[in-house]
């Protein structure tokens, strides 16, 4: 079973922030339940940076806090786990959460066996499960399939989640290490265009000489055969001046001969 979007949905919690500005205590954490409960209000880290929303953590409503920084880094089953940390949740923001919970799994792995989402999200039967999944498809959270034959979800790709204040050195380590890696593949690059332009060269050059080679060749060739043209018309030349001589000299002999049986024909008579 297919479910596939295409492109994720921005992001509208603009104006939650700008709200934020002016709301105060009771305000506040009426803002952050209106937050945790909006269609397509998936990260919340520019909203906790809020002054007014960090002073919740310093007075008697730190359980509001508390759950919308579950909501930026945590999942359902931390929520179920500790629920005396946060406020109840209405059945919206239990399936935010869960979409949530379904994203962060999804960084882990791209397969995820149904066994641990039905854990992990708290949910009794298949049927309950694959509804929530493509609930989450439809509302550009994650993008997948569901492979019913293997009992699976194959996550092709995600939205981002909050990064956690203590998890952005391993993040600038990770894009470190990600950086090194390029350049590691860059340099070999290098050296391989390096190599191959070589070998374009050489192979250039060679291909020059070897035009060259059949150039000379073809004027070697060439002379020769004029040579031996011309030397064979000295011979030709030769043999026909020859022959003509060799005439002329039978006929001036039987004109002789022709002459002098005539006298002795006169004479005799």
């Amino acid at each position: 079973m297919v479910v596939e979007k295409n492109a994720f949905s921005g992001n509208p919690l603009e104006q939650f922030v700008l709200l934020a500005k002016s709301a105060k205590g009771a305000a506040c954490i009426e803002l952050v339940k209106q937050v945790l409960e909006a269609p397509g209000v998936y990260v919340f880290g520019e909203l906790l940076d809020m002054p007014n929303i960090s002073e919740l953590a310093l007075g008697p409503s730190k359980n509001c806090i508390a759950t919308l920084n579950l909501f930026a880094y945590g999942t359902y089953n931390e929520y179920l786990q500790n629920k005396e940390l946060f406020f109840e949740l209405s059945p919206a923001q239990k399936k935010k959460l869960q979409h949530l919970t379904i994203v962060t799994l999804a960084t882990q792995s791209k397969c995820i066996p149904y066994g641990i989402l039905l854990k992990e999200l708290d949910i009794n039967n298949v049927r309950d499960l694959e509804d929530l999944i493509i609930e989450a498809i439809y509302a550009d959270i994650i993008h997948g399939k569901l492979d019913q034959k293997n009992s699976q979800l194959e996550v092709d790709c995600a939205i981002g989640r909050d990064i956690k204040p203590d998890d952005i050195n391993v993040v600038v380590n990770c894009l470190q290490e990600w950086c090194s890696a390029c350049e590691g593949v860059l340099a070999c690059v290098d050296t391989q265009i390096h190599r191959a332009n070589n070998e374009k060269n050489r192979c250039v050059l060679r291909k020059t000489e070897i035009e060259q080679e059949i150039v000379n060749i073809k004027k070697t060739l060439k002379a020769q055969l004029e040579d031996r043209n011309e030397g064979t018309d000295e011979v030709m030349a030769t043999d026909s001046r020859e022959a003509t001589a060799s005439g002329e000299k039978g006929k001036k002999s039987s004109k002789g001969k022709g002459i002098r049986s005539s006298s002795k024909f006169w004479l005799k008579s």
